[in-house]
């Protein structure tokens, strides 16, 4: 099974290119960020032609998750439980219910339990956004906690664009981010959070750093300058990591005209017994 995250930044933008790269690239399973269309927006049918069945949660041109696979699309899920909202109105103290934005969705794909998360960017260290951030990755731990207990051996792959370098290796500066989110010790605590209750980076075993990315502003010329930050992951529960035989970030797909500004993560699994 090949499994891959990608945050694509507006299916509707990139659809030839990822169709392409599924076809190339051999993919069974694509979990999707940013897709950025609501549901009735989101194109199902190319992707039908294609061999793939498609689980979408999209409410805006805003966010939005999906996961596409060629091997089984089941017990699909929206949003992961108790997974917070956001307030919108809690900065003008005007009482309303917080939204629970597009950004998880899961579903069972040749056995492993696969989730695509966006999580929130945290917009800056004192904006109500980075509350939510770290809420909203706590709340993800508790589930995740859960669903190990529940099930130890059960295969598990958390696929998503993070918002977050959990170490100093995953930034092309430290200095340039000092003052910024994605690498504020909270935010790298609550990441570590998720990986201490038993889900492991299964990309830096086959990719060490430093300077291995998979996001690059689209700015200041930063791809061709390799000033980029390694924030998507496949974090695996125990089962499904003894399984990895590859993992590896495709860095040909950030180049050229149309990209996204992430490039795919890539992971090839063995079977359950190997």
């Amino acid at each position: 099974m090949r499994l891959a995250t990608w945050n694509v930044n507006s299916i509707r933008s990139r659809l030839d290119r990822v169709l392409g790269w599924l076809d190339r690239s051999d993919i069974d399973v694509l979990a999707m960020q940013e897709t950025k269309c609501r549901d009735d927006q989101f194109p199902m049918e190319r992707f039908e032609e294609a061999g793939y069945e498609v689980a979408h949660i999209g409410l805006s041109q805003w966010n939005g998750v999906a996961i596409a696979s060629r091997i089984g699309l089941d017990e699909v899920e929206i949003a992961f439980p108790n997974q917070p909202g956001f307030d919108k109105d809690a900065e003008t103290s005007l009482l309303a219910a917080p939204i629970v934005e597009a950004r998880a969705i899961g579903a069972t794909c040749g056995g492993v339990r696969v989730w695509s998360l966006y999580v929130p960017n945290g917009r800056a260290l004192h904006d109500p956004h980075y509350t939510y951030k770290l809420e909203w990755l706590a709340a993800l731990k508790d589930s995740g906690t859960r669903w190990l207990a529940e099930r130890p051996q059960a295969p598990i792959a958390l696929c998503g664009d993070w918002n977050i370098a959990p170490t100093d290796d995953d930034v092309w500066s430290t200095e340039f981010f000092a003052d910024k989110t994605h690498v504020s010790q909270p935010e790298r605590d609550a990441f570590e959070a998720i990986v201490s209750t038993g889900y492991s980076d299964v990309l830096r075993p086959f990719a060490p750093g430093p300077g291995v990315y998979t996001y690059w502003d689209y700015t200041q010329l930063r791809f061709p300058r390799k000033e980029g930050m390694r924030i998507d992951f496949i974090l695996a529960s125990p089962a499904l990591a003894a399984r990895v035989t590859d993992a590896s970030v495709d860095r040909e797909e950030r180049k050229g005209k149309g990209a996204s500004d992430h490039a795919p993560v890539v992971v090839d699994l063995g079977d359950q017994d190997e």
